[in-house]
């Protein structure tokens, strides 16, 4: 019959492993980036990236014309996650590590994995320099997660040392640096001393807003009713119980 057809499909898998032999292989390669403080190079073929990428079709350009000068300097991004992110353009697939988790382009099925990884990983991922050099976008669907197997106390210090490094990088003041994020800790976890502790070194070096603090200490004296419900006060899955607990309505479900 006319007009209808067979489609033909190979096997995946030589396919992938053809493609990801083109990974930073400067053969055929049309544009090099210099990525890291160590700016080490990496090559890469412009539309492959651009077809699979709307960051890398913005970056290079989609249009006929003027090719953007090679090398492209990427000097905040990790090595290995800029790595990582063109194995997974170039064969759909990618073996996430705790080193290289921190960049995704926009790659949404990408970063929703990734933040798969980072909740099952997280004290380990909280300890490295991926996670220090995170922009505040980045770290923001973290904060809010529910699943981050860390306690609160540590989850406060490890934010605290991400605001720390971007205000060296960056010339601003911590608070300043942390205020897109700071929002999404849950100070209302810790237990009064763990929280005096936190408003006094709050003091001394400003890094999150007073008005937070106050209300964390609102959630404690009410300890029943609305106001001591909602995200302030849900647990996450590597919260570890405290006293006060017991009065929280909002268990992580």
């Amino acid at each position: 019959m006319e007009g209808l057809g067979m489609v033909v499909c190979g096997e995946a898998a030589p396919f992938s492993t053809a493609l990801r032999s083109l990974v930073n292989n400067p053969r055929y390669s049309d544009v090099c980036f210099v990525v890291g403080q160590e700016r080490q190079e990496v090559f890469a073929h412009r539309c492959l990236l651009a077809c699979r990428c709307s960051f890398f079709q913005r970056l290079l350009g989609s249009e006929p014309g003027p090719r953007v000068p090679s090398p492209v300097v990427l000097s905040t991004v990790p090595a290995e996650a800029f790595l990582a992110v063109l194995e997974f353009l170039y064969t759909n697939s990618v073996k996430l590590h705790r080193h290289s988790v921190a960049v995704t382009f926009g790659l949404g099925a990408l970063q929703e994995r990734c933040i798969a990884f980072i909740e099952a990983h997280s004290q380990e991922a909280l300890r490295t320099r991926g996670f220090l050099e995170l922009s505040a976008p980045a770290l923001l669907p973290l904060l809010r997660s529910d699943k981050l197997c860390v306690d609160e106390a540590e989850l406060v210090r490890a934010a605290r040392s991400w605001a720390r490094v971007g205000a060296a990088v960056l010339e601003q003041p911590v608070a300043e640096v942390a205020a897109p994020v700071v929002r999404e800790l849950r100070l209302a976890l810790l237990a009064p001393a763990e929280l005096s502790a936190v408003e006094e070194q709050n003091r001394r070096e400003p890094f999150i807003p007073v008005e937070q603090i106050v209300e964390a200490w609102k959630c404690h004296a009410l300890r029943r009713g609305d106001e001591a419900r909602g995200a302030p006060c849900r647990r996450r899955r590597g919260t570890l119980p405290r006293e006060h607990h017991r009065f929280l309505d909002l268990p992580f479900k």
